[in-house]
């Protein structure tokens, strides 16, 4: 308890008491012309990018035009936008207007909109485009008051109150030269405790809830997990291409570049991410778990694609020595000239080769959070030479609170504290966190805030973990998630979803049996792999739900089944399956902003599909029969 308390106020005698306003100024004035933000947004070709002393004035032109707009201190200003220049503008000028900037999910529905609109009070919204507004227009009926500023001129509808993004700033910029003293103001009402940010959760279930977060939260975490990832006094080059409502992005975008002065490059589509890998090659790179995954099944469809097998072969002893390396740099781990040299050569053959048409062959810190990552995809990355630290936390502590890092890591566990922070285990296995990272609570919501955080200051994260007897943790499931059968048998639905989804095949998987006999799963292809193999098979097909429907890839989404059961313990192993005709996605609702699964929305989609395996299998069904109204062809494994 002394260490932590000590690290504690090591860290916050660095922070000093400043705020992302002073870090900002700083930042300016000791990188000025290096480039902090780019986008591809207003030029034909390459990039725009912002010096950081670019960065600072037009966030300063904005704060005013805010200003100019009506906005109080202490007013949350809504902003929808992809990930641009603008939208980092907008966050920073409405820090420095000491108001609260609120990015909301791109992808959320009309009706969750105006939920959250309302449920705010905001009356200052940012949108970028006419789908933006469109998903507003609720919000903007009930609320016919609020100013929007639109950044896409094109898309600006008629109306009092509409303004563009030009007109915001000239009116900034105006403020500026009439009434310097108002910004001056604003900027000195900001202190630690005042919220830098609410971000509404993307709620997995219910409705989303405020999560308030300081500029002393959100710079502790900035700078302890600076620390913890080695990566110290170093400028980093990296991709913003997660959605800023996401914290971890937020953090690594935002509030880890204000303190470090490093290189964004933002794309608004994360479909372009492979593409600006490959032309950026970032110092540092996140990854929520399925990206990771995807680069894990595009090697791996190329493998299978391969007709060469002395290829294969030299991919396959390249990665087992890229594997032993990462291993034995492990905490407890022992490097040994034979496993160095035999990595170097491996290195020299193609894994280095490999890293550079990924685009990671510069990039010093890898990690993944947001969802328990499959220990057979750090393994692969650890076979490419790549540590990808798995890290732990939530939107509620600010991100990261436990981390692996180059100077601790173990595959398979999400780390060890942050500097400061305390961590422990209730009696019934809940993860609890306690430290300056944690929220004051949920926005406008007392009781949920009360059991958020105990009367101790303990939060409770209701995530299921475990601790070795070196420190790291492990987190197991999600507390209101586990399986509980019919039998008694408690099961954490995450581990049976990531040994299925090790198949390159499945794209999703989702397992259920709470207060059922046994355990079945949902499935879906995966919609880039499921293609390829189908075209090395020699099958024709149309769509991926033509594909779903053939015998020979129910065969072998068949065999993943019977392979990850093979490692499953017997109550925890699928009895039955449906492949869906379908992927799924935040659109389609089964998925969050984050690619987290929407459990309920799952069971509320297809419980007929489910209902069905189960009596399926009632009947002794040998698991051949189809579910025609939902689309989908079912299994049932022995």
């Amino acid at each position: 308890m002394t260490d932590v308390l000590t690290e504690r106020a090591r860290v916050e005698r660095i922070l000093g008491g400043h705020t992302l306003v002073d870090h900002l100024a700083s930042t300016a004035s000791q990188f000025p012309d290096e480039p902090a933000y780019s986008d591809r947004h207003e030029v034909s070709e390459g990039w725009r990018t912002l010096s950081w002393t670019q960065t600072r004035e037009a966030a300063l032109d904005v704060a005013a035009g805010l200003i100019a707009l009506g906005v109080e201190p202490g007013q949350p200003v809504a902003i929808m936008a992809t990930n641009r220049i603008e939208h980092v503008l907008a966050d920073m000028g409405a820090v420095h207007a000491a108001a609260i900037p609120m990015s909301i999910y791109n992808t959320l529905s009309p009706d969750q909109v105006a939920y959250i609109a309302d449920h705010s009070g905001t009356r200052h919204v940012i949108v970028e485009s006419a789908d933006h507004l469109a998903r507003w227009s609720g919000a903007l009926v009930d609320a016919p008051d609020t100013t929007v500023v639109v950044i896409d001129e094109a898309a600006m509808p008629e109306g009092d109150h509409f303004l563009s993004w030009s007109q915001l700033v000239a009116a900034g910029a105006a403020l500026r030269r009439d009434r310097a003293g108002a910004l001056e103001a604003r900027a000195e009402a900001v202190t630690p405790s005042t919220p830098a940010t609410i971000l509404y959760t993307s709620g997995t279930t219910g409705n989303p809830k405020g999560v308030v977060l300081t500029h002393h939260n959100v710079l502790c975490e900035a700078q302890t997990t600076i620390e913890a990832a080695g990566l110290m006094g170093q400028r980093q080059v990296q991709i913003s291409y997660l959605p800023l409502a996401h914290i971890a992005e937020r953090v690594l975008g935002v509030y880890g570049p204000t303190l470090q002065g490093s290189h964004q490059y933002c794309i608004g589509d994360p479909a372009q991410l492979v593409a600006t890998l490959g032309e950026v090659h970032p110092t540092a790179f996140f990854g929520v778990p399925r990206v990771w995954e995807k680069i894990q099944t595009g090697i791996s469809a190329k493998l299978a694609a391969d007709p060469n097998p002395d290829n294969v072969t030299l991919v396959q002893e390249s990665m087992a020595a890229g594997l032993a390396w990462v291993q034995a740099q492990e905490t407890g781990g022992t490097m040994t000239p034979e496993i160095e040299e035999n990595y170097r050569k491996a290195d020299e053959a193609i894994l280095g080769f490999l890293k550079l048409l990924l685009g990671l062959d510069q990039a010093r810190w890898c990690a993944s959070a947001s969802a328990p990552m499959p220990v057979e995809t750090t393994k692969f990355m650890a076979g490419l030479g790549l540590r990808v630290y798995d890290v732990y936390g939530m939107t509620e502590t600010c991100g990261a609170v436990t981390v692996n890092g180059p100077d601790h890591f173990r595959i398979g566990s999400v780390g060890v504290p942050t500097p400061g922070m305390e961590v422990m285990l209730a009696d019934d296995g809940e993860i609890l966190v306690r430290g300056p990272v944690n929220t004051p609570g949920y926005y406008r919501q007392d009781e949920a805030t009360r059991q958020l955080i105990d009367s101790q200051g303990w939060l409770h994260t209701g995530d299921i973990g475990t601790q070795d007897e070196d420190g790291f943790f492990y987190v197991v499931d999600r507390k209101k998630e586990l399986i509980i059968t019919s039998a008694g048998k408690n099961i954490a639905p995450s581990n049976i979803e990531n040994h299925l989804k090790e198949s390159p095949l499945i794209g999703h998987a989702m397992a259920i049996g709470d207060n059922r006999p046994y355990v079945v799963a949902v499935l879906t292809l995966d919609g880039e792999v499921a293609p390829v193999v189908a075209e090395r098979m020699g099958l024709e097909f149309t769509s991926l739900a033509d594909l779903s429907a053939k015998a020979e890839i129910r065969a072998l989404v068949q065999a993943a089944v019977d392979k990850a059961n093979e490692r499953l313990s017997r109550p925890e192993q699928v009895k039955a399956f449906a492949l869906l005709a379908h992927e799924w996605t935040a659109e389609s609702e089964e998925l969050t902003p984050s690619l987290k699964l929407k459990r309920r929305v799952v069971h509320r989609k297809y419980a007929d599909v489910v209902d069905e395996l189960y009596a399926e299998g009632d009947r002794g069904g040998t698991g051949k029969e189809s579910v025609p109204d939902a689309a989908v062809e079912s299994s049932i494994s022995e």
